[in-house]
């Protein structure tokens, strides 16, 4: 990986940005595609959009969503412990003894998840999970006075976060899901060929997918595309107690997956496995029955219907604070994605036919 782009990948999984809050890692995506993007702009709910060729008549929608799961304070006791709600999907299990950054207004507070020990917990108590009720944020405050003076209610909260480098080209941190997205659509977007483009791209770090998918929608229905491909991260199925025959055979390091399902066009996934075979780009594919689960989902009924594809980046124990990818896995995404757009013009037509 170029130096400046894996400066970039660092910068994006190593920078807050849960769910609804998002702007500090907006900001890392504005000052990387400010370089090459024609145009950068952001919409009312945050998303960054970058642009190349406007005034292409065929419209390419890129989307890898930039929020990451997290925490919002919502109670403060007498004691300043701080009671919080969840911001996406968290098993607790993980958050327990975690180091924890709440953003403030004032500025960054810094906490750990506190649970009662194993010593206290009853016979009856040691065999149930952990509920969100069970644990609180401590950040060492001796009153609720002390606490409410440098946290506020609804302030986002997230896992202290750095990068581990494992073998074989492997990272492991917290955020992959969906950084990894935001990477690939930012750098396709670069490393496409200006003499080959014919189309306009627009790549769009979105945002609040974690709940429901917020920003992709208006973004599509404003960029009004012909085509979308949304890169995300799946499920790798070769670690222990993931069943393949459930999820599909995934492997990290194999490449990135092409979905095929109900919910992406048939020409755009044929279209895929085409120019990865033409350009010599390792790939998978994985079946998908259900239309949720990614911002494909609201992508392909925007307005009158966008003809949709999901790439997936391989992902060991998503939603935790060690989600392990491999960044072989992400550029090859991005190699796929920017020849998939480089043959593509006004012409190409993604109405399904006989």
């Amino acid at each position: 990986m170029e130096t400046k782009a894996r400066e970039f990948f660092n910068h994006l999984v190593t920078t807050h940005g849960a769910t609804g809050d998002e702007q500090a890692v907006q900001e890392v995506v504005r000052q990387y595609v400010q370089d090459f993007a024609d145009e950068v702009k952001t919409d009312v709910l945050g998303n960054v959009i970058a642009v190349r060729n406007p005034e292409g008549k065929l419209r390419v929608l890129l989307d890898g969503h930039c929020d990451q799961i997290g925490l919002g304070v919502r109670d403060i006791d007498k004691n300043g412990f701080i009671y919080v709600h969840s911001l996406g999907g968290w098993d607790i299990q993980n958050l327990i003894g975690q180091h924890v950054t709440i953003w403030t207004k004032k500025g960054p507070v810094l906490g750990v998840i506190g649970r009662k020990p194993i010593h206290l917990l009853e016979v009856e108590e040691r065999g149930k999970v952990s509920k969100l009720d069970d644990i609180w944020v401590d950040i060492g405050a001796g009153s609720k006075e002390e606490a409410e003076a440098k946290v506020d209610l609804g302030d986002t909260i997230t896992i202290r976060t750095f990068l581990t480098e494992l073998d074989n080209d492997l990272t492991a941190s917290c955020a992959m899901d969906d950084r990894c997205g935001v990477w690939v659509v930012m750098e396709a977007l670069r490393r496409i060929d200006p003499a080959k483009l014919k189309c306009a791209v627009y790549a769009v770090s979105a945002t609040q997918e974690e709940e429901g998918y917020r920003g992709a929608k208006p973004a599509a229905f404003g960029i009004d595309p012909h085509v979308g491909i949304a890169v995300d991260v799946t499920h790798a199925t070769d670690c222990p107690t993931v069943d393949p025959k459930k999820s599909g055979e995934v492997k990290i390091g194999k490449g990135p997956v092409i979905e095929r399902g109900p919910n992406f066009s048939p020409i755009v996934v044929d279209r895929f496995c085409e120019q990865a075979e033409a350009n010599g780009i390792s790939y998978q594919l994985c079946a998908n029955g259900r239309p949720g689960g990614t911002d494909t989902f609201v992508i392909q009924m925007t307005r009158d219907g966008v003809a949709s594809g999901l790439i997936s980046i391989p992902n060991r124990y998503m939603h935790s604070p060690v989600e392990v990818i491999s960044l072989r896995d992400m550029e090859a995404a991005a190699e796929l994605i920017a020849r998939f757009i480089e043959n593509l013009d006004e012409n190409f037509s993604f109405i399904p036919h006989i």
